[in-house]
């Protein structure tokens, strides 16, 4: 009797370490299964995003070359044909003409070679990672008042904002794509935009009075579906409001404690 009550015990002993082994199996088997299912999630992430800022820093080549393009014909164009204008001058005016037409001539190619400089800063590097996010934005915002396609209400608590640098080429394309739709659809001719550093989020507002649009609008159209794919990208949430005759109001919250590979 004690024999079978010593094997009983037993067998009992050894289904129960069996049920621990494959309980613990099965366990190690779910956590290893979640890991590749998170290393797959991260690398897609990671995938999506090198896919992005590529599209991104081609969208900003393009539009580099663009804005060359038109400030050499816009700008270093008239000023060399003024200069060229006040050359003919010389030839008929006197002492005292010929030195003011002189300098202003000095002037003039001074401006065109500081112009020519600026430029070719463009070409050295990407223009956000080199002038930076704030820089890139307020060139951005000097463009569109210079080219008057409407008054820009421009406000900034901190000129030193901390972004990196790859989400900055990002968050700066989504918002050129926001004022590009301001500036094509909303018939408004003020634009207002306000960037605000908190302790771990950059808040960026953009704000309208022009005719606006309905929701129905807001959820069909790919250009902000895009726009909010981008933000997601980079951990950043894409809020749109808008209503007819009332213009729109878009804010962007970037969430700088999330890193992401550089």
């Amino acid at each position: 009797m004690n024999l079978s009550e010593t094997d009983f015990l037993l067998a009992i002993t050894t289904f129960i370490i069996m049920i621990l082994i494959l309980m613990m199996v099965l366990i190690y088997g779910v956590f290893v299964k979640k890991k590749s299912q998170l290393l797959l999630f991260q690398q897609r992430k990671d995938s999506l995003f090198e896919q992005e800022l590529a599209i991104s820093q081609i969208e900003m080549k393009e539009q580099t070359l663009n804005y060359i393009g038109q400030e050499l014909h816009d700008d270093l164009g008239q000023k060399l044909s003024v200069a060229r204008l006040m050359m003919s001058k010389i030839s008929s005016g006197n002492e005292e003409d010929i030195k003011k037409i002189g300098s202003e001539i000095n002037m003039l190619i001074g401006e065109c070679i500081q112009d020519i400089r600026n430029l070719s800063k463009l070409f050295i590097s990407n223009q956000v990672k080199h002038f930076g996010f704030v820089e890139s934005l307020e060139r951005e915002i000097s463009r569109i008042e210079r080219l008057q396609l409407m008054d820009v209400d421009y406000k900034i608590n901190n000129q030193d904002l901390e972004i990196n640098s790859n989400h900055a080429l990002i968050l700066f394309r989504i918002i050129q794509e926001c004022i590009t739709n301001v500036i094509k659809h909303s018939k408004s001719n003020k634009l207002s935009i306000e960037v605000e550093e908190f302790l771990d989020i950059i808040t960026i507002s953009i704000h309208d009075d022009g005719i606006g649009f309905s929701s129905n609008s807001i959820n069909d159209g790919s250009g902000l579906k895009n726009i909010k794919n981008r933000a997601q990208i980079i951990n950043a949430d894409f809020i749109i409001k808008s209503t007819k005759n009332l213009g729109t109001q878009i804010r962007i919250t970037y969430k700088k404690q999330v890193t992401w590979k550089e």
